[in-house]
């Protein structure tokens, strides 16, 4: 079982950006769904990738292009597959959805890792948020109750 934001995540595995002038259509599809609308897959694009993501799942979205914005959208939660995951990092921050762990990393689905979406890792000490929508749909709810019980009802900036 799984959230319904993720098959839609999964789907976009092997969209990469193309050197050069020319820009990914579906990469600037994601950047359309933010305020800052950039034309070029050169501008980082992992939040613009879960926006649109998010979208598609008929959630609410953030519209902002910066990482950051996810480490208060919604509730906090335990790490899990599925969940949001906001990660400090040289150069910025990050935002992908967690498809496992171990003791030390969360393997992430995202964009702009490398230039494309795919999975990549990053380290648990750099983790600033894990996160689910303020409201799942009733579908979505039942795979969280199932793993846990009901949602944390403090607001993720509160936890943080």
């Amino acid at each position: 079982m799984k959230y319904s934001w993720m098959d839609i995540a999964e789907g976009e595995r092997g969209v990469k950006e193309i050197a050069g002038a020319s820009a990914h259509p579906q990469i600037v599809a994601y950047h359309a769904t933010t305020t800052l609308k950039a034309t070029s897959d050169e501008v980082p694009w992992c939040s613009s990738f879960v926006n649109w993501v998010m979208a598609k799942a008929k959630y609410p979205i953030t519209k902002s292009a910066a990482a950051k914005s996810w480490a208060t959208y919604g509730q906090s939660c335990a790490l899990h597959p599925g969940c949001l995951v906001v990660f400090t990092r040289k150069g910025g921050n990050h935002v992908g959805f967690c498809v496992g762990d171990t003791s030390t990393t969360v393997k992430v689905l995202g964009g702009n890792q490398s230039n494309e979406v795919n999975i990549a890792s990053y380290r648990k000490e750099n983790m600033i948020a894990c996160i689910l929508p303020a409201k799942l749909s009733k579908a979505d709810q039942a795979i969280y109750d199932a793993r846990f019980g009901k949602p944390a009802t403090k607001a993720a900036k509160d936890v943080i």
